[in-house]
């Protein structure tokens, strides 16, 4: 990806999060000088994995593939001490994919919080991480639903869905119905090394400097 193009999916993504009216932390507004002026925020957030993360899965198509997200809160994997949670925005455009993966550690809940429509499909795993074709007992907000492997579940608005450890999905928003700002809150998050894709994808993007960047992405950070 082209850091021009970046740039620009980050300026559209802090204007539909003002749009919902959903306040964010000042120093997801920082530009680079900020953050090279404070170390220690900096290093606290490269080793929690906080703020803007944008990729397009090694695909080279983002509007087709690809995912812009803000992780505004979050521990780390296996330490007592940390805190237990985290907290991210996503933003999902029309018919844009989040490919199938699934997570061994952390259990989530998949929120929308304002836009258009999430289309979610589900799928079990093994436990080898296979995907597997039987059927789907899945959670939205409270209810439970027991569908066929990658049926379509629409998430209005409002509505979530709750993924269990080991539970595949892949999402992307519902074409016509608008970008969809989807909120999550799950145990610790941790792209690195509890992020299982059944194909091969590149999580973290490639970016091609042709101009300098308005924001600085969470991998980025000085430790």
């Amino acid at each position: 990806m082209k850091r021009s193009e970046v740039n620009r999916l980050i300026i559209a993504a802090e204007a539909l999060i003002a749009r919902h009216g959903f306040a964010i932390p000042s120093w997801c507004r920082w530009s680079p000088s900020d953050w090279a002026a404070h170390p220690d925020v900096s290093a606290f957030c490269r080793a929690h994995q906080m703020g803007w993360d944008v990729t397009d899965f090694g695909a080279g198509r983002f509007k087709e593939r690809g995912l812009v997200l803000l992780c505004l809160r979050n521990g780390i994997q296996g330490r007592p001490d940390e805190r237990p949670y985290a907290e991210k925005l996503l933003i999902v455009g029309e018919g844009q994919e989040t490919p199938m993966h699934f997570h061994r550690v952390k259990m989530e809940d998949i929120i929308v919080r304002g836009g258009g429509n999430l289309i979610v499909e589900v799928q079990n795993t093994d436990s080898e991480g296979y995907l597997a074709d039987d059927l789907v007992t899945v959670e939205c907000d409270g209810a439970k639903h027991v569908v066929r492997a990658r049926a379509e579940i629409r998430l209005r608005p409002g509505e979530s869905i709750t993924m269990s450890r080991g539970l595949a999905h892949r999402f992307y928003g519902e074409p016509g119905s608008g970008t969809v700002l989807v909120g999550e809150v799950s145990q610790v998050n941790d792209d690195i090394t509890d992020n299982y894709f059944p194909e091969p994808v590149g999580r973290f993007a490639e970016i091609i400097e042709d101009e300098p960047p308005y924001r600085v992405l969470w991998n980025e950070l000085s430790h």
